[in-house]
């Protein structure tokens, strides 16, 4: 460190990509838990837009800077000191915390959907507080529009599907659509695919031949729903940003629904080698004990973990 205590370049890069490394690690374990979306983590970490810019890049021009070996346009164009950390994070996530995930969710479901059920409702706010003229007639009925697609999603029922290569290949294309979304989760549309136990299953079993031609295809289809969708919402938040930020909010509102942490199980089947609720409705505790007073200090904590993430955030931009 130098005598004027500046961080030298080096050191500013280190520390941005170990900044970005740790926010793609964030979104990586959202995106394995059905309910939560690796986007909103993406939004109320202040990276959402360098996402979306960065992966709509990849397109037939940087094909023909990679034929022709052009590495430093390639790197610009891709923004690779954004993209390669938050991959990186992402990536190492979803494969080192997915059995810790699966253990909380079936040993201790109430206090992790509590958590992240303070997280994505501070969120809402997050992102709604940007909407400027929130009264506008075209914001409201966005965000009615979202609503009602966020709570339809995840009130579907889920279905069996079958487990040919074209068909993961197109799951993944739609999770990872999901997953770029603030508040539509792409581990819960797997689970309305009927593959969330297949796909997480071969990731904890990537080395077999098997499983790694599952998570291959699957990824292959990931790419190509993330290229082919990113460009879309770019288009949407340059040229429409209020309207699809009311959008954003209306849908994660709706979603609300999958991740409040008491439920009444109404309704089940068997599909597969797996029992699926087919039908449920939310529940509220019927005694305060120490259990349930954990859940609300959970949620308390995940509410403001976001807000202060957010306080960061806008004295960083001032």
């Amino acid at each position: 460190m130098s005598t004027n205590n500046k961080y030298s370049v080096g050191e500013f890069i280190s520390r941005r990509s170990f900044s970005i490394y740790l926010k793609g690690f964030a979104m990586g374990i959202a995106d394995i838990i059905p309910g939560v979306s690796g986007g909103t983590i993406a939004f109320i970490t202040g990276i959402y837009d360098d996402l979306i810019k960065s992966v709509s890049s990849i397109d037939h021009n940087l094909v023909k800077l990679l034929l022709k070996f052009n590495i430093k346009d390639i790197f610009d164009r891709l923004n690779i000191l954004f993209l390669a950390p938050l991959a990186f994070g992402i990536l190492s996530a979803i494969i080192s915390t997915s059995k810790l995930v699966h253990y909380l969710l079936h040993h201790h479901a109430e206090a992790t959907w509590s958590l992240f059920f303070g997280l994505i409702g501070a969120s809402i706010y997050v992102i709604g507080k940007q909407v400027q003229d929130k009264f506008h007639w075209k914001n409201i009925l966005g965000f009615f529009f979202g609503g009602v697609i966020g709570y339809t999603l995840v009130s579907l029922i889920p279905v069996a599907t079958p487990n040919a290569h074209w068909f993961i290949f197109l799951c993944g294309m739609v999770a990872i659509t999901a997953m770029i979304l603030p508040g539509i989760s792409g581990s819960f549309l797997l689970v309305i695919l009927g593959k969330y136990t297949e796909i997480t299953g071969a990731l904890k079993s990537i080395l077999r031949p098997e499983s790694l031609v599952t998570v291959i295809v699957f990824s292959f289809g990931a790419l190509a729903g993330l290229i082919s969708f990113s460009k879309l919402l770019k288009y949407l938040l340059s040229n429409y940003r209020e309207l699809a930020l009311s959008l954003l909010t209306g849908i994660m509102l709706g979603a609300m629904k999958k991740i409040w942490p008491w439920k009444l199980v109404l309704a089940s089947k068997q599909i597969g080698k797996k029992v699926v609720v087919t039908s449920e409705r939310l529940a509220f505790p019927s005694e305060i004990n120490g259990a349930v007073i954990l859940c609300f200090f959970l949620m308390v904590v995940g509410a403001a973990s976001v807000y202060l993430l957010d306080r960061l955030g806008d004295k960083k931009n001032q």
